[in-house]
């Protein structure tokens, strides 16, 4: 189904509409006891509270306050180095100086939630083990596999052996949700069906229930025992309310105090009209958004008109558009993560600035004078659908004509994961190591496959023409930390100089909070997800 920018927002604001009907009842909110803080996501029910299967955003919740990491980021930012890293389930690290050996000294006398015993470094293996198992999970965990072996030396010491250098570990792998410790006992005692909705880990809440009913989602209540204290706030419930009206209107009448927002023109400004006291936290950088040209597909394998089109997309207007959710980026990697370049430090060659001129310029070199025209398909997802849209009026106004075909979600990823697509998009978040998203969007190895099995490099850069790979060998390789991030650089401006992406922008997570619930810290970068420990209603 074609579709235009004009459509599209119009019914983002008919969605928005709805939202208004109960505006009046956010200064009447139900008067609702203030010892449970309620959060409400754009999902249709639970899936599954195991950290190493889940992939729903919304489940993440619940994890990160059921279980605990071996290291914690601070609350409320991603560490800017190594440094920032702090101490959970273990005390203190070491690192050798090759980075290919970590040995962790771990927290004594935590003990796992309803009686299960005391936390050890058995439980640390049996988590690591099961994440590098392919046949217990059914599924490759691409942070997991420079993880060569994992030993314990004693109750209290592990021992990570990585195959390469990784001076970031603890800022990668270790301080995503999956790496959360589980019990052994517990998971062989339920067996992991039952884990899945009844897990045990030893984290500043524990699981009181898993409702039939979605609404009402999951329950959990604080561990008064907690090794860094007891929650301020006694109860926290995950509630599960997929359609946007229903989820703002829960907002906005007290029935809830958080929801997940909508990354889409024009909705933050709607929900700030309706009640002007909510609050809006963002965590960045989100989700990195880039679009990747077919390099296999005319006139896409011509580097002019490659550069023609980044000259037409307007970056800043873009960012503009999904304030505040959205942030102008220049490389691959966001300015907050190592080795990201700046407005400042990036080289002026491949900042592709608004330049309308130049890209007629370079249209008229490549044999286009008049522009051309070509099919892309999109998700209806409102971050995907909206952000092409207005590409499309960027690309028009330059004489290209990008038809886009907006697609259900899945059946989108279905057919972009088999290379499908011109014009691809990807949406993805990465934990602040400079490497990953290279590794995923950029490497031949990543290349797309036409029956699925490929990764998201939608470009076929490296394979269609010469790539990065042999720079990102060296990168990682390389065991120190200064000089893997000038590798990195390196390695964003070959692909910049070769376009076969464009980073567009990133996409922040947003949720929406009710003026009387305070975080107790300011919220300004990390993942999809934050802890609520010290968050109070008023």
């Amino acid at each position: 189904m074609a579709i235009s920018r004009r459509m599209f927002i119009g019914r983002t604001a008919a969605t928005i509409a709805g939202a208004s009907l109960a505006s009046g009842l956010g200064s009447t909110a139900f008067a609702q006891a203030n010892d449970t803080l309620r959060l409400a996501f754009a999902a249709r029910g639970v899936r599954t509270i195991d950290p190493a299967k889940s992939i729903q955003g919304a489940d993440e919740w619940a994890i990160i306050h059921i279980h605990d990491k071996l290291v914690e980021v601070p609350l409320g930012h991603f560490p800017s180095s190594v440094s920032e890293v702090q101490p959970s389930l273990a005390t203190s690290w070491t690192m050798s100086p090759d980075a290919k050996t970590w040995t962790f000294q771990l927290r004594k006398g935590v003990k796992f939630h309803k009686g299960y015993g005391e936390f050890s470094a058995d439980d640390v293996k049996y988590t690591f083990d099961r994440l590098r198992n392919d046949k217990a999970l059914g599924s490759n965990r691409v942070l997991f596999d420079n993880i060569a072996d994992v030993k314990t030396d004693g109750p209290s010491t592990v021992v990570f052996t990585l195959s390469q250098p990784d001076p970031l570990f603890i800022m990668g792998p270790l301080s995503h949700y999956s790496s959360s410790i589980i019990c052994r006992k517990a998971l062989e005692e339920k067996g992991a069906a039952a884990f899945e909705k009844d897990p045990i880990g030893t984290g500043p809440y524990q699981l009181a229930s898993v409702e039939s009913d979605p609404s009402q989602g999951v329950k959990l209540t604080a561990n008064k025992d907690y090794f860094g204290g007891a929650p301020v706030t006694q109860n926290i419930q995950v509630r599960y309310i997929a359609d946007t009206t229903a989820r703002t209107l829960a907002l906005l009448s007290g029935d809830v105090h958080m929801i997940e927002g909508v990354r889409a023109p024009g909705w933050v400004p709607s929900i700030k009209q309706r009640n002007a006291n909510l609050h809006f936290d963002v965590a960045s950088p989100g989700s990195f958004f880039t679009i990747s040209f077919n390099l296999t597909v005319k006139p896409f394998d011509n580097i002019k008109v490659r550069q023609a089109m980044a000259y037409l997309i307007n970056r800043d207007e873009l960012a503009g558009a999904m304030a505040p959710v959205s942030l102008r980026t220049y490389g691959l990697n966001p300015p907050s993560f190592l080795g990201g370049f700046t407005k400042d430090t990036i080289p002026a060659a491949v900042r592709y600035d608004y330049d309308p001129k130049k890209a007629k310029q370079l249209l008229t070199e490549a044999g286009f004078p008049n522009g051309f025209s070509f099919n892309a398909d999109t998700s209806q997802r409102e971050d995907y659908s909206s952000v092409m849209l207005i590409i499309q009026e960027q690309l028009r106004a330059g004489g290209i004509d990008m038809k886009l075909n907006i697609k259900d979600h899945t059946a989108f990823h279905a057919d972009q994961g088999k290379g499908t697509n011109t014009v691809f998009q990807r949406s993805a978040a990465y934990p602040p190591v400079p490497t990953q998203a290279i590794i995923e969007q950029l490497t031949a190895a990543a290349e797309v496959k036409s029956d699925g099995s490929g990764g998201p490099n939608f470009s076929h850069y490296g394979v269609a023409m010469p790539g990065i790979d042999d720079l990102l060998k060296k990168a990682m390789e390389e065991p120190d930390l200064d000089k893997r991030v000038k590798l990195v650089q390196e390695i964003e401006t070959k692909f910049l100089t070769d376009l076969p992406l464009l980073p567009i922008s990133d996409n922040g997570y947003l949720i929406v909070r009710a003026a009387n619930v305070d975080l107790g810290y300011e919220l300004k970068s990390g993942y999809a997800h934050w802890r609520l420990t010290k968050a109070k209603i008023g």
